[in-house]
């Protein structure tokens, strides 16, 4: 099977498309038939997680992995945690470097405590679940449907494109923006308690920052703040482009695995970016750091 996505949508009453072995092994195909493009079920499927996102940018497809193996992915991103970097530092919703041309409590200047951690994309083997998932074109498919875009495109990032999140007790991911404009996440260890997803739909738009709106966020109104918690095996897709969000603290370990894909095929993070949440940087990095992002927001 190719492992790029494909444009390309069958006729309604089509047969499914062939699987591999290693995709029906993992998704819940009865719950989320995403083998059978064109058909009934598969167009309920992708109009449910369509609604969701419509209504504020946040879709949760409940248990997607089966349940038989659950115990396996958990196993997995446990055995692959201790390779995460750990960055112990301060970080603005933007992810930038701090501009003391502007008032102090402008929401550029409020920095905020990050002590969570990453295992970057080139550390997770190949023959990894959640890597096998991340490129398969199936699976790209119908996040691209669930997405309304044509296509997606795995990021170019060597770093970031694939990454496990890990959370230990009492450390939470702050308020920040994404670099891209949606995400994919699969929870792969759900905490004994709290590490909710929260988030604020649409505070921010192309050419308008809402720094009012996100500094009012911060300073603790969260009259517009959504609340989302995840299970071991549950898909999320995310618009974290425009919509601020945060981790909340957990008590035990929180492991999430986000599977980044790009409306272009040369997505890659900020160097300022890549360099406080993964403590490196690549050549690739350097060289895609002067180009200005088209919607003319931070981050």
């Amino acid at each position: 099977m190719s492992l790029s996505p494909s444009s390309v949508r069958p006729e309604a009453g089509t047969t499914a498309a062939p699987v591999d072995d290693a995709l029906a092994e993992l998704i819940d195909l009865e719950r989320y038939p995403i083998d059978q493009p064109g058909s009934d079920a598969y167009r309920e499927a992708v109009a449910r997680v369509r609604d969701q996102l419509h209504d504020d940018g946040c879709a949760l497809l409940a248990r997607f992995i089966r349940e038989d193996r659950l115990e396996a992915l958990r196993e997995e991103s446990e055995a692959l945690s201790p390779q995460a970097f750990f960055s112990d530092n301060s970080v603005n919703p933007y992810v930038t470097p701090d501009d003391p041309g502007l008032p102090e409590d402008h929401p550029v200047r409020c920095f905020q405590h990050y002590t969570n951690g990453f295992v970057a994309k080139d550390l997770i083997p190949d023959q990894a679940m959640v890597k096998r998932l991340y490129r398969n074109a199936t699976f790209q498919r119908f996040i691209a449907d669930c997405l309304e875009e044509p296509v997606i495109h795995e990021f170019a990032d060597p770093i970031a494109g694939l990454v496990i999140n890990v959370m230990p007790e009492d450390t939470e991911l702050p308020w920040h923006f994404d670099t891209n404009e949606f995400i994919v996440s699969l929870m792969t260890r759900r905490p004994e308690s709290g590490g909710e997803f929260q988030y604020c739909p649409d505070i921010r738009r192309p050419g308008d920052e809402n720094f009012a709106g996100v500094q009012r966020v911060l300073e603790g109104d969260h009259g517009k703040v959504r609340s989302l918690t995840l299970n071991t095996g549950d898909l999320q897709l995310f618009k974290g482009r425009y919509s601020m969000h945060r981790v909340a603290a957990a008590k035990g370990q929180r492991l999430c695995t986000l599977l980044g894909y790009a409306k272009a095929p040369d997505m890659m993070g900020s160097l300022e970016h890549t360099r406080k949440i993964y403590g490196r940087v690549t050549q690739q990095h350097i060289d895609a750091d002067n180009q200005r992002r088209h919607d003319r927001l931070m981050g």
